[in-house]
């Protein structure tokens, strides 16, 4: 009964997400042609279709990757990939800790190795074509290894200790691995301004003393405590524009993409930052922090359960181990298994999202002209090809942002 659930979860998932991406595929190509009314006077029509055929390819190469994903998925469970790797972890290897970890690492590897063409054709593929990557295949490699490592210094403890905490400390393990991953975030919330970060880019202060200035009175207004304004060297991987908070407590900053500082004027990149003091003034950020531990906690008391039940794994088809635990079999079957069953989710946290950034919107107006904002939210969505007509029904259930029309028409009217 499971292996059904679970499969016509996953068809209902594959088509749902197929669909939407035709959806917005033949909604944006119908509006290719003509600019919106509220940006005719500022976006040229080459750039829309441009936008446009950017947004195009994206929705495609969505397809072809959500296809090869439910096929890797499959290959995996039901087709006993996952119990072909982890009988032969078990003849290979005697020690239980190093068996698991083995078995985790293998599947992340085989999940790296399946995406890592979809990585590079994204960079030096579709990004390429619109002028948007500035990412040498060195620097690609380069990135690709330290975040391997970074993945295997980080990770590996993490798992060791989740898996050594899952069979030493009985019925209560839940609440123990729950805390561990919660002050595990926390810490890289706080290593990553000034540890990993600085590994894959540079950091220098910002030296305009009128846009310093002008951020620093802002913040002073909105009651943000900030420990610095930095420039980081977004140029060197990408000509999209990006600024956005890091850190906590005295690690806090603001870091600006030099691709941003390079087009908006320093009233429009105050306007900019007004929106997301917005979010820090809202509590956004601390709220999702929150419901994201939440979502942590429900993960794990699932999975405190389910690795009990038989029928949870011989259902996506593997067969437990009699004799020798199987931590590690659980964790990524949840892993493999969770998004399948939630992915109805993904349109009320969209919704979420977008309601937050009107706030944050309606926050920056009541700190900077309100004009300002919008020049600079059209200089973006200009910059970084960002579709002006996306399709209403898959920007719903996908975007985290309000559509553009709909944003300034907010900000212009209150």
């Amino acid at each position: 009964m499971f292996t059904v659930l679970f499969c016509v979860f996953l068809l209902a998932d594959i088509l749902l997400r197929l669909w939407l991406a035709s959806r917005q595929i033949r909604h944006v190509r119908r509006h290719r042609d003509q600019v919106p009314a509220e940006f005719a006077d500022r976006i040229r029509l080459f750039s829309h279709q441009r936008a446009a055929d950017y947004t195009v390819d994206k929705a495609r190469l969505s397809m072809i990757e959500r296809v090869v994903e439910a096929g890797v998925l499959v290959a995996f469970t039901l087709l006993g990939g996952l119990q072909f790797l982890d009988f032969h972890a078990g003849r290979l290897i005697d020690n239980e800790m190093l068996r698991q970890l083995a078995l985790l690492g293998a599947v992340l590897a085989i999940m790296g190795v399946v995406g890592l063409p979809f990585s590079i054709w994204r960079k030096f593929g579709l990004e390429a074509r619109y002028g948007f990557n500035r990412v040498t295949p060195l620097l690609f490699a380069q990135d690709t290894l330290k975040t391997l490592l970074l993945s295997l210094a980080f990770g590996t403890p993490l798992a060791a200790c989740v898996l050594w905490i899952m069979g030493h400390t009985g019925s209560g393990w839940v609440w123990w691995a729950w805390g561990l991953w919660v002050g595990f975030n926390l810490l890289l919330i706080w290593l990553f301004p000034t540890f990993i970060a600085p590994m894959f880019n540079r950091f220098t202060p910002l030296e305009n003393p009128e846009i310093a200035d002008r951020i620093r009175a802002l913040a002073q207004r909105c009651g943000f405590a900030l420990e610095g304004l930095f420039v980081m060297d977004g140029s060197r991987r990408s000509a999209h524009g990006n600024a956005y908070f890091t850190g906590f407590g005295k690690s806090r900053r603001i870091v600006f993409f030099d691709t941003l500082l390079s087009r908006l004027d320093p009233e429009e990149i105050e306007a900019v930052l007004a929106h997301e003091l917005g979010h820090f003034s809202h509590k956004h950020i601390l709220r999702r922090m929150v419901l994201s531990f939440a979502g942590a906690l429900v993960f794990f008391l699932a999975l405190g359960w389910l690795s009990q039940q038989v029928w949870f794994y011989t259902g996506l088809g593997v067969v437990p181990q009699l004799g020798r635990p199987n931590d590690a079999l659980a964790i990524i079957l949840m892993f493999l298994a969770v998004p399948v069953f939630t992915f109805w989710i993904a349109p009320l946290a969209a919704w979420f999202s977008r309601r937050d950034e009107f706030e944050a919107d309606r926050y920056a107006a009541s700190q900077c002209p309100a004009d300002k904002l919008i020049s600079a939210l059209v200089k973006l969505y200009d910059d970084n090809a960002a579709t002006l007509t996306p399709d209403p029904v898959h920007s719903a259930f996908y975007d985290s942002h309000p559509p553009a029309v709909l944003r300034i028409q907010h900000l212009k009217h209150g």
